[in-house]
């Protein structure tokens, strides 16, 4: 009897090691699981962040080009203005002195004109440069941002590379 309780015994020993080693193999292969899922995530998110740096490079490359484009028309549109302005002064001044020698009706109405036209293209001037001011704070108000954004993904990278080595370590 002792031998059969023995060998009862020495089954269920045997059958407790079967059943541990099991246990070790499906958490190791758990374990395995969960660490191929991380490695997935990891490379997505990193293949996430390398997509939208790469928009976001695009987009400021493209919003630099027209910005870049605009500024040049608009300072040929007022460079166009002023040289507009200075020859209606002239205009104005000759005006103004063949006036004082002949006050005709007819060119007092002219230069009545004239007179209204110089302001409206005064206006328009102002209007120019306050567009233009505006857009000159827009433009480094961007050109900060995107410093400012580069220098934060330069700090998340060294985070990051912080983080993995102390990981490792």
């Amino acid at each position: 009897m002792e031998s059969e309780g023995e060998n009862q015994s020495i089954k269920l020993t045997e059958a407790d090691q079967m059943e541990s080693k099991e246990t070790q193999f499906k958490s190791s292969s758990e374990e395995k699981s969960v660490s191929v899922h991380e490695t997935e995530n990891q490379s997505e998110n990193e293949s996430q962040r390398l997509q939208s740096e790469a928009l976001a490079k695009a987009l400021s490359s493209t919003l630099t080009t027209v910005i870049k484009e605009f500024d040049s028309k608009a300072q040929q549109t007022s460079t166009s203005q002023d040289h507009l302005s200075q020859s209606l002064d002239r205009l104005t001044r000759e005006l103004d002195k063949l006036l004082e020698d002949a006050p005709l009706p007819f060119i007092m109405q002219h230069s009545a004109k004239i007179s209204v036209v110089r302001k409206r293209v005064s206006s328009l001037n102002s209007v120019l440069k306050s567009v233009q001011r505006r857009l000159d704070n827009i433009d480094r108000m961007l050109s900060v941002g995107a410093s400012h954004q580069h220098q934060q993904q330069q700090q998340q990278q060294h985070d990051k590379a912080t983080t993995e080595h102390s990981g490792l370590q």
